[in-house]
C-alpha cells in the first residue's frame, strides 16, 4: 500500500508506507488540476476537506488513482466538512451534510475515516466509515495533570465527554454547562454551570470544535467566576476563524490537532494527528 498526501503542509501517517507524489494547480478560470507522479494497487488517500478547491482535488485524484490501476483506495478526511448542517432548519435550505456525504460516496473508498466527526449523521450517511475518536488526544493533554475537572461547555457534547471519562477512568465529576440563545440573532444570551465552587482545580473543556470561541469564552467566564484554577481548552478541530484576541484573555491554553491547519503559538499547540492515529 502506497499513501496518497493530498493537503499541502498535512501528513497524517507516520508511518514507512511510500507515499505518492502529485501535482496540482488552479487553471485560469478556476478549474482544479492534478496529476500523479506514480500509483499503486491500494492507495490510502488523506485530505483536508477546507475548501471546495480542496473537494474536487480528492474526487479528481481518485478518478487518476482508479484510471492508474488502484482498486483499493480509502481516505482520512480530519474534518468532516458540513457535518454541523445536519438538518434541514427552514423550507428552502439543502441538507448539507448529505450532499457531502454523497460526493464522498459517489468515490466507493474501501474505508472513510474521520476524526471525531461533529455529528452521528455523517456516520449514517457515509459509507464505509470508521470513526476516531478524540481519546487518544486528551490521554496525551491530560497524562501529566491530576485532580483537574472535565467540563462539557453544553448539552450536545455531554454524550461524548461521558464517553471520554469512561476511557480516561476519570473519578471526579463532570461539570456541565448549558447555553441559551436568542433565536433572533443566535447570539449566547446567557451560560449556566451545575456547579457554584470549583474548589482551584484546574479545567478543561472537551468539545470537536472551535471556530469564533464564543462560547468557550463565555464557558471560561463563567467558571472563573466559580473559582476555577486555570480553563484550557481540548478539541480537535481548531478552525480558529476569528483568530486568538477573543480568546486569549480567558482561555489558558488551547490543545488541539493539525485536522485544519498547522499553526501554533504561545496560545494554542496543535499536535499532529501522525502522533495521535494509526490506520
Amino acid at each position: 500500500m502506497k499513501v496518497l498526501n493530498l493537503s499541502t503542509g498535512f501528513k497524517p501517517f507516520n508511518s514507512s508506507l511510500e507515499e505518492i507524489e502529485s501535482k496540482s494547480f488552479l487553471f485560469s478560470g478556476g478549474e482544479v488540476h492534478i496529476k500523479l507522479q506514480d500509483h499503486a494497487e491500494e492507495v490510502l488517500v488523506s485530505a483536508r476537506l477546507n475548501d471546495s478547491n480542496e473537494v474536487m482535488k480528492l474526487l479528481l485524484a481518485v478518478d487518476a488513482l482508479r484510471r492508474n490501476g488502484s482498486k483499493n483506495i480509502s481516505v482520512f478526511i480530519p474534518y468532516l466538512p458540513y457535518a454541523r448542517q445536519d438538518r434541514v432548519m427552514v423550507g428552502g435550505e439543502p441538507l448539507s451534510i448529505r450532499v457531502m456525504c454523497n460526493l464522498i460516496n459517489s468515490c466507493n473508498f474501501g474505508k472513510v475515516y474521520v476524526f471525531d466527526v461533529h455529528s452521528e449523521v455523517s456516520l449514517a450517511l457515509l459509507d464505509n466509515c470508521e470513526l476516531i475518536s478524540n481519546y487518544s488526544l486528551a490521554k496525551q493533554v491530560l497524562s501529566n495533570h491530576t485532580d483537574y475537572l472535565l467540563v462539557s461547555p453544553d448539552a450536545g457534547a455531554l454524550k461524548k465527554i461521558y464517553k471520554l471519562a469512561e476511557a480516561l477512568a476519570y473519578q471526579n465529576d463532570i461539570v456541565l454547562c448549558n447555553k441559551v440563545r436568542d433565536v433572533s440573532n443566535g447570539k449566547i444570551k446567557q451560560i449556566t454551570v451545575d456547579q457554584d465552587d470549583l474548589g482551584g482545580k484546574d479545567c478543561f473543556i472537551i468539545d470537536d470544535i472551535c471556530d469564533g470561541g464564543a462560547t468557550f469564552v463565555g464557558v471560561a467566564k463563567e467558571l472563573k467566576k466559580r473559582n476555577a484554577g486555570k480553563v484550557s481548552l481540548i478539541v480537535s478541530h481548531g478552525i480558529m476563524s476569528h483568530g486568538e484576541t477573543e480568546l486569549v484573555d480567558w482561555i489558558d491554553h488551547i490543545y488541539t490537532t493539525d485536522s485544519i491547519k498547522n499553526d501554533s503559538s504561545d496560545l494554542i499547540s496543535r499536535i499532529p494527528l501522525a502522533d495521535l492515529i494509526e490506520l
